[in-house]
């Protein structure tokens, strides 16, 4: 080893041993330790529920102390917001991120649709975080009112929202006819997921294959009720809203 080399190692040593670097170092434990303990909680809520889930058993698959794990949240209670915070959070970034996929242009409209649906479903509702919050609602709901009208509101309801705004665009083009884009939001939603809720309500997930499917069946359903039809010339409504 040269002596350069030993030089740099040993600065590299001297910095990580300074205040400075080891609160650093601890800082960086310490976060990665609470992330390692919100993963393995949202396992276990997930497969016992809030009232089988045990601080052991949570501790366990987390590899760490049960006294770690109060530390961090004092209380089972306390543990279980913070895991649904934290899926939440993943599963907004997702969606808006989906969102930002949407089809702007007026041509190929139920292709650019579909994938969007896809995307969707595939990203948002099948996949792992999707699940998660569906069974925590189905069976937590009640005893947490609160926390996950908080997720709706976040969720779900800034889909709709934010859905609507995109509808609007493509109606602005002329390429569909829409009197409500709130409602019009809401059925995209329900049509893209009506042939996958059987799935998802017993926990399967869905091929590529039935997740095309089903956007598909649901992007053809909601265009024939908004739709823009093809004009006296038999040109495609994103043809004939271009010619005005």
């Amino acid at each position: 080893m040269s002596k350069t080399s030993r030089r740099l190692i040993l600065a590299f040593m001297k910095d990580r041993m300074t205040p400075a670097g080891m609160a650093g170092h601890t800082q960086r434990g310490q976060c990665a330790k609470r992330m390692s303990i919100l993963d393995a909680a949202a396992e276990v809520f997930c497969r016992q529920g809030f009232a089988g889930a045990s601080i052991d058993e949570i501790a366990a698959v987390a590899c760490v102390s049960r006294q770690t794990i109060y530390n961090h949240y004092r209380e089972k209670e306390t543990l279980f917001v913070a895991v649904v915070e934290d899926v939440m959070n993943r599963a907004n970034a997702m969606l808006f991120s989906v969102l930002s996929s949407f089809p702007e242009k007026a041509d190929n409209l139920e292709d650019g649709l579909t994938e969007f649906a896809v995307r969707l479903n595939k990203n948002c509702i099948c996949n792992h975080d999707g699940k998660f919050l569906r069974k925590l609602v189905q069976t937590e709901g009640e005893r947490y009112p609160h926390l996950f009208e908080s997720w709706r509101q976040q969720g779900p309801g800034k889909l709709t929202t934010a859905l609507s705004a995109l509808l609007a665009r493509l109606a602005h083009k002329g390429v569909l006819v829409i009197d409500d884009f709130d409602v019009a939001a809401r059925q995209f939603v329900a049509l893209a997921n009506a042939d996958l809720q059987m799935m998802t309500l017993f926990g399967e997930t869905p091929t590529d294959e039935e997740l095309d499917k089903a956007a598909r069946n649901a992007v053809r359903t909601f265009l024939k009720a908004y739709g823009r039809p093809a004009d006296k010339a038999g040109r495609p409504p994103e043809l004939a809203a271009i010619a005005g």
